[in-house]
């Protein structure tokens, strides 16, 4: 039953991507991918993707300590606002960050008067994959480091090990498959992101228009095949990516 339901919600829909682009023959398949405007599109999904993961991992492993190991007031105000990105309309989201950063915004003025533009620039795109990437990686982190005995950092201490030292060599190795899996998630959710991004992204050809976006155009178009063409090659990049990051989470937990 498992593996009908996996087939039926999984593996179907892929298979008739994988098969799709393919009315366009080899060499149109080829031909497709290799229009300027898909490869900038591509490029800058997957960078934008895996620089905002990777920007996420010390403010969301942060996040998760404070939650985990301090009390303060506000605490669960702010334990409830990390979810918020998976309970807010990815429109409104774009919608608000669009209207925070504009020119004319109250971030994006004074971020203006000193020479750097967000909205309308791939700096935007990846701002809004920040934003909706953040809560996996604090949600990953956070039940680990939760679980995770305070006697070992109390051993290294009493070893003479400072707080770095700590850090680095007992609490960073013990969380690292959390990590991985929190990165994972949020270069994925940031890869297929499309309504929190085409607001603020301005979605200029070249310049700062994604690769949903791009297959969201040629189907408007009815070039289907053209579409599932990109959508292909999203899946295979992404899937290889997937591939070596789960390799590595196995690889940190063998450690």
């Amino acid at each position: 039953m498992t593996l009908l339901w996996l087939g039926l919600i999984v593996l179907v829909p892929l298979a008739a991507l994988a098969v799709r682009p393919w009315e366009l023959g080899v060499q149109g398949v080829l031909r497709s991918l290799a229009e300027p405007r898909v490869l900038a599109a591509l490029r800058l999904s997957f960078l934008a993707s895996l620089a905002a993961a990777a920007v996420n991992l010390p403010i969301g492993l942060l996040l998760a300590w404070v939650l985990v190991r301090d009390r303060f007031p506000g605490r669960r105000l702010l334990d409830g606002a990390i979810d918020l990105p998976f309970a807010l309309p990815t429109a409104v989201a774009g919608l608000a960050l669009t209207a925070l950063y504009a020119p004319e915004g109250w971030l994006g003025a004074p971020l203006g008067a000193l020479g750097l533009k967000v909205a309308y620039t791939p700096l935007g795109v990846g701002i809004a994959m920040l934003f909706v990437g953040l809560p996996f990686v604090v949600r990953s982190v956070e039940p680990v480091l939760r679980d995770l005995p305070r006697e070992a950092e109390e051993a290294a201490a009493t070893l003479g090990a400072n707080r770095l030292q700590t850090l680095l060599r007992v609490v960073l190795p013990a969380l690292m498959p959390a990590l991985l899996a929190g990165f994972a998630m949020a270069f994925a959710r940031g890869l297929g992101e499309y309504g929190s991004v085409i607001f603020i992204a301005g979605n200029m050809p070249m310049v700062s228009e994604i690769a949903p976006l791009l297959i969201t155009i040629r189907l408007e178009q009815y070039d289907y095949a053209g579409a599932a063409a990109v959508g292909l090659a999203m899946l295979l990049l992404a899937f290889m990516i997937l591939l070596l990051l789960n390799w590595l989470q196995r690889w940190g937990r063998a450690k």
